[in-house]
């Protein structure tokens, strides 16, 4: 399947050798708002439009992976209602984890793989995952690695359309609990400079101006 990526796309994959230049990549996309519709685009649409949300970053980052020997794994933390979930691609380098994200904010993002476990990467992103609004800590829930691979015959990596599959599976698939109840009621809420920090992005959002609105 990878023979099937375009001379372009091979050249960008090709010199995305390493982890830190696929964050260094992902980085440098712009964010998908989703302006005019909700999306799920595919490897080959984000490198076609310049843009991604955190799904559509980490299924990049797992073909740029896959592209270069890494099992094409995600990963799903899952948030309270008023949250929004957030997905991570990961990788092993010695026997330690590792992940990759695209996120607007300037947490959520590249972990150095030096985590002994799944769950041991997750909790990296637990203090940080938090409503701006009132500072309430809302990462509740993980997947183990999903692999990719088993989407190939759906061409997960080039497909025009949508790949609305993979975040469908994503929902279906065994979570674990991060905390329990006892925990859950005991947790601090983030202070005032932990919120101003969090509000910082890299991009504001440009609200488009609908007919009737």
């Amino acid at each position: 399947m990878l023979n099937e990526f375009k001379i372009g796309e091979t050249e960008i994959f090709r010199r995305l050798n390493s982890p830190a230049k696929i964050q260094d990549f992902l980085n440098k996309l712009k964010i998908n708002f989703e302006e005019e519709r909700e999306t799920c685009m595919s490897p080959r649409r984000v490198l076609a439009t310049g843009k991604a949300h955190c799904m559509e970053g980490a299924l990049l980052a797992a073909a740029a992976l896959k592209f270069h020997g890494f099992p094409p794994l995600i990963v799903d933390l899952e948030a309270i209602k008023e949250d929004f979930d957030h997905v991570v691609a990961v990788f092993q380098i010695k026997g330690k984890w590792g992940a990759l994200g695209k996120t607007n904010h300037a947490v959520l993002r590249y972990r150095e793989p030096v985590y002994r476990d799944i769950r041991e990467l997750v909790m990296s992103f637990f203090h940080e995952y938090f409503l701006n609004e009132n500072g309430k800590k809302t990462l509740r829930k993980y997947s183990l690695p999903v692999d990719l691979s088993m989407f190939d015959s759906k061409d997960w990596m080039i497909s025009e359309k949508d790949v609305w599959f993979v975040p469908d599976y994503l929902a279906k698939v065994k979570h674990y609990n991060i905390l329990d109840i006892g925990q859950a009621w005991r947790l601090r809420k983030a202070d005032a400079i932990e919120i101003k920090a969090g509000k910082l992005v890299v991009e504001k959002e440009i609200k488009i101006k609908t007919q009737g609105s």
